[in-house]
């Protein structure tokens, strides 16, 4: 694919180009994010002020933006250095002032002359008792008004930009825009009303009313769907690419599988039957299998995983799975062991610890097709382990698994299959902005057995009573984590708060009772603090927040969250699917400092109301908001200028479902809305997936 269409350079220029900004407003405009003419475009107005003109003051309930034309009265230059200069003014029914501060007399005498008529507007505002409008944003003379438009939008600001640049530079930019050939599916386009490209732009820039600021504002909507529209055609072009690597058809026995499913003590779910004939329908068919499966805590993840490596096995190959931490690494081969022996099948571990000779062992036995399912940390993706067949990569618990590590993934294996698993419920339109490269399956049963958890709200002045509890509780043999708040995102703090809660529990449960876990201790010290505690040998586990993902150990009954209240729904959530996963009746108490603040109480609540993961990420999303819940900078989630992921979900499946119909028809775009589709990805910056077309 050729460079940019040329009839994008003028919206790619320098932003000194455009008429009225120098170098200084091209730097504060850095700020707002805003480098060239093509991000004016997209930066719109977030709200406006009425300027329709009324009669007089009286007609407006200060403070309030007023607009009305006056005769000047007389002028009365400040008392003193520094001081407010008035000018008298009356409209129609009542007399009222204009203030000005650090203007200059000769100026006023020309824009104000005494006896004149002038249209002003401005902010009124009630001060001693007397109307004023200080410093109005427009003086003008009556055969002037109609220049003043009647609903002023105005722009986001950042400190040292005016109103005035802002618009001036936006306008001037909206010249440059070209008309674009249309990219959106015009039955869909004729069923919403939408614009033309360059007539939303318009419309979006100047809005006539509060109405046109809305988000449904057929404008604005046409914009957020351009972006929408965009993202998912690189998503679904990064997946008609993945697809379009040759894939290896892996059909298991179900021999292995088998063997497994009789040496457990239950039988699966309903979803995880369903989950794992998706996987496998993908493993054999000869394109290569790039799908999520999203579960909620304890939807029973590892056995589908183990279960789908298994049919790699089965085909003659071999499977990878791939945990964040060491931790999670070594948690996965524990539970995966038993598993793998009743089925016979040969497991290692690789991690970053493995070092010289015992290394050097382990990568022959893989390159030589002896070990059959390797479990590791991304050491596994180094450039020296190679595999004898790889047929199924399982990436798990990865929100730091962008598009881009998802395709270098594939790359390792002669076209292996990949399955990513999470275990945070996302909602829908989240997942679709995150995942649209690919199929979802969903874990939406908990197995047989499973005790709900009974969740309570303690405020911490009774923090004595729960240590009471947990005193009698480590009595009867029930074991307990403590989770430390993350203090003002310092280490340093954490570390003092859970040394300091670990000191207090220890005097008052005994000594070797109680275990330590946080962030700044060595690997080796946490692994042995995780293991005497899996073991049973302490009873109690404080913890900063390192212990929330995938943790198992079912005897832990009681899980206490101290200042609950600062820590986000997700994670509460995450963290309380630590216990209720044996026998027991498990509690998990959330330990608040009062007053709890309205938005805190209502997470807090969710959580005592519900166990349902994908409710509970709902809320969340509708609590935070996008960026927050999934904390964009490292999520892999685009950042949009104008479409919102909260409030245009709908939007977004319908550009998932438009993309993926447009590249069904014309999979390099080549066609005249494919040629469109092109203009709008360079135009929206998505150079990834005009790599990819021309790649494909």
């Amino acid at each position: 694919m050729k460079g940019r269409p040329p009839v994008l350079f003028p919206l790619f220029a320098e932003l000194e180009t455009l008429e009225g900004v120098g170098p200084k407003t091209a730097k504060l405009m850095a700020g707002l994010g805003v480098e060239k003419p093509r991000d004016l475009l997209f930066t719109l107005p977030h709200s406006g002020v009425d300027r329709r003109p009324r009669a007089s003051i009286r007609d407006y309930l200060p403070p309030a933006v007023a607009t009305v034309e006056v005769t000047v009265g007389a002028h009365f230059p400040p008392l003193r250095k520094g001081g407010p200069y008035r000018v008298m003014v009356r409209d129609a029914v009542t007399e009222f002032q204009l203030v000005f501060f650090r203007a200059k007399g000769d100026w006023l005498q020309t824009q104000l002359p005494t006896g004149q008529r002038r249209i002003v507007s401005g902010k009124l505002e009630i001060f001693d008792n007397v109307a004023q409008i200080v410093h109005p944003d427009h003086i003008l003379r009556p055969e002037e008004g109609a220049s003043l438009p009647a609903w002023e939008p105005v722009y986001p600001l950042t400190a040292g930009l005016g109103q005035k640049p802002v618009a001036r530079a936006a306008a001037a930019a909206l010249e440059r825009a070209p008309d674009l050939a249309e990219w959106i599916d015009p039955a869909l386009k004729a069923r919403e009303g939408w614009p033309d490209w360059a007539g939303a732009l318009h419309a979006a820039h100047a809005p006539a009313s509060g109405a046109d600021m809305a988000a449904t504002a057929p404008a604005r909507a046409r914009l957020a769907y351009d972006e929408l529209f965009a993202h998912q055609l690189t998503l679904a072009l990064a997946r008609a690419t993945l697809r379009r690597g040759k894939g290896r058809a892996s059909r298991g026995t179900g021999v292995l599988q088998r063997k497994v499913l009789e040496s457990l003590p239950y039988s699966p779910t309903g979803a995880q039957t369903r989950t794992l004939s998706e996987i496998a329908a993908d493993m054999a068919s000869d394109r290569r299998m790039n799908r999520l499966l999203q579960g909620d805590v304890g939807a029973g993840k590892t056995l589908v995983a183990f279960l789908a490596l298994l049919v790699a096995v089965e085909a003659g190959g071999q499977g990878a799975m791939m945990a964040p931490t060491e931790i999670l690494a070594r948690q996965h081969l524990e539970s995966l062991r038993p598993m793998a022996e009743a089925a016979g099948v040969r497991i290692a571990l690789l991690t970053g610890r493995d070092k010289g000779a015992d290394r050097a062992a382990k990568l022959a036995a893989l390159a030589e097709g002896k070990i059959d399912v390797l479990v590791g940390t991304h050491a596994i993706f180094q450039k020296d382990v190679n595999f004898y067949d790889l047929r199924l990569a399982v990436v798990d618990e990865q929100h730091r698994f962008g598009v881009a590590q998802r395709m270098e993934l594939g790359a390792k294996g002669q076209a292996a299959d990949v399955l990513v698993m999470t275990a945070t419920p996302i909602p829908r339109s989240l997942a679709l902005a995150q995942y649209g490269d690919m199929d979802v399956s969903l874990l939406d049963e908990k197995p047989a057995g499973r005790q709900p958890v009974r969740t309570a709200l303690v405020s911490t002045g009774r923090i004595d009573e729960v240590v009471d509890h947990l005193h009698r509780a480590v009595a009867e043999g029930r074991q307990a984590y403590w989770v430390c708040p993350l203090v003002e995102e310092s280490e340093v703090l954490d570390l003092t708060a859970a040394t300091e809660r670990f000191g207090m529990l220890r005097a008052a449960l005994g000594e070797g009772v109680v275990g330590l876990v946080h962030g700044q201790m060595p690997p080796a010290e946490k692994d042995a603090a995780m293991a005497a505690f899996a073991a049973g040998r302490s009873k109690v586990l404080v913890a900063t927040t390192v212990i929330e993902v995938g943790v198992n150990v079912p005897n832990a009954s009681i899980m206490v969250i101290e200042r609950a209240e600062i820590f986000g729904l997700a994670q509460l959530h995450q963290l309380r699917g630590r216990v209720g996963r044996g026998a027991a009746e498990s509690t998990c108490l959330l330990l608040y400092q009062p007053p709890l603040g309205g938005t805190a109480e209502r997470r807090l609540q969710l959580l005592r109301e519900t166990e349902d993961g994908f409710r509970i990420a709902e809320e969340d999303l509708a609590i935070r908001g996008a960026g927050d819940m999934i904390g964009t900078a490292q999520s892999g989630l685009p950042r949009f200028r104008i479409a919102d992921l909260e409030r245009q979900a709908a939007l977004l499946a319908v550009a998932q479902s438009d993309a993926r119909a447009l590249l069904a028809v014309d999979p390099a775009l080549t066609g005249p809305r494919g040629q469109a589709a092109r203009v709008l990805l360079w135009l929206m910056e998505q150079d990834r997936a005009i790599r990819l077309i021309s790649v494909g």
